[in-house]
């Protein structure tokens, strides 16, 4: 007999609290591994190999998680991500400060391509969620989709700053260790609370293929997100908090503890601020008759308002020379700048790849979608360290701009599916 459909609200409750639950593991384990090794005297270009393989796993996990939510539901990829954040935490505990450079940055590679398959299998099945679960009279849609990814990066942010803390207080190992027990708690009791019944099954005899969307729009949008996550991670992986951290730290031990709460506050900050933007973007777009012609146009036009920002925080950087106080004020207002058009601008796009998707192959086309965000954080990851080392920040920062001017190019051709 098959399960009565679960109650929407419950539901997407649970589905929200294990998302949440990773997420804060995520954001604390990037600060961790980005701070410590920067702490090692791990160059930029070593710090950025630290994370390629995370998003070079989102990639392909992408394309087959879609496939694996469908044949065995969405409830089964969800514990499937914790449960392998917990194992690459647990990994990476076992770390050894006593191993080769090359050894440690093979370690960490491999350690963080399991932890960017637990990511994506976690995002995938959330945001699926959301789409067969939200109300859709009155943008329920939007507004359900703005709360799970406001919030969820709010938590993020929060991670990030944990990170940092645990780091200067606990040490490396510890606070490793202390995130995989919290996971492994969290996890369980998903697994007691979610209630049966979440959708997300295809038929049986659905067979793999079909990854890439026949819808245009979709594809369309895909593309836009890879250059909008790549303009973010260029200046956001290595080469803004390695710039922050040298010109914070005093190059003593307390010095760079200090570094640590600071640069890991600022990054907090940020992403907090991002997901609350991102929450209140439906007021700000106005969600109720929101058609998808008005939020494409809106996705275009918050493409063109992000393009200007990095190139002009490029210029100061590059008039400044070196590292002044007005260069940081600078640069900290214009990055929360850009974080607040960046969060309208992904918001839209949330709201687009699920209105735009078909509910019979929704999974598939959120997969495709998050693929596509997945390569341009690879591709913004591999920039950002390399951008940093051969041109310092005046580069990165332009490397960015030209990334954000790449997704406006693209998010245009929304405008003729």
């Amino acid at each position: 007999m098959a399960s009565p459909p679960p109650n929407p609200v419950r539901a997407y409750a649970a589905v929200t609290a294990a998302y949440w639950a990773f997420m804060l593991t995520d954001g604390a384990l990037r600060m961790l591994v980005l701070l410590h090794f920067n702490g090692l005297g791990f160059s930029p270009i070593q710090l950025a190999w630290l994370f390629l393989l995370y998003e070079l796993a989102g990639i392909v996990t992408n394309l087959a998680a879609g496939w694996l939510a469908a044949r065995f539901g969405l409830a089964a990829t969800l514990y499937a991500g914790l449960a392998l954040q917990i194992g690459a935490l647990a990994a990476l505990a076992r770390l050894d400060p006593a191993w080769s450079i090359a050894a440690s940055v093979t370690f960490v590679m491999a350690v963080q391509g399991v932890s960017g398959v637990a990511k994506d299998l976690a995002k995938m099945s959330s945001k699926s969620a959301v789409k067969l679960l939200a109300p859709a009279a009155d943008g329920g849609l939007f507004r359900w989709v703005a709360a799970l990814t406001g919030s969820k990066n709010a938590i993020k942010g929060l991670g990030f700053f944990l990170g940092a803390a645990l780091l200067a207080v606990a040490g490396f190992q510890t606070a490793v260790w202390a995130m995989a027990g919290v996971l492994a708690l969290i996890l369980s009791a998903v697994v007691l609370f979610l209630p049966a019944g979440l959708p997300g099954r295809m038929k049986a005899d659905e067979a793999w293929g079909g990854w890439r969307s026949k819808d245009p729009r979709v594809n369309r949008l895909s593309l836009a997100r890879l250059f909008l996550f790549g303009a973010r991670d260029v200046w956001f992986v290595v080469g803004v908090p390695v710039y922050f951290q040298s010109v914070l730290s005093e190059g003593t031990a307390e010095g760079r503890r200090e570094a640590f709460f600071l640069v890991g506050g600022f990054m907090a900050l940020w992403i907090i601020a991002y997901g609350a933007v991102q929450g209140f973007a439906p007021r700000l777009l106005g969600p109720k008759g929101q058609s998808e012609a008005k939020a494409t146009k809106a996705a275009v036009g918050w493409a063109a308002a992000l393009v200007p920002i990095p190139f002009l925080l490029s210029a100061a950087a590059m008039l400044a020379g070196e590292p002044t106080p007005w260069l940081t004020a600078i640069l900290i207002l214009g990055l929360l700048g850009f974080g607040f058009v960046f969060a309208v601008n992904s918001s839209v796009h949330s709201y687009l790849i699920l209105a735009f998707g078909s509910a019979g192959r929704i999974t598939r086309d959120v997969g495709f979608y998050y693929m596509a965000n997945a390569a341009g954080r690879l591709f913004g990851t591999l920039v950002s360290g390399i951008s940093y080392q051969f041109g310092g920040l005046p580069l990165c920062l332009a490397s960015a701009g030209a990334m954000a001017l790449a997704n406006w190019l693209a998010a245009r051709r929304l405008l003729k599916a």
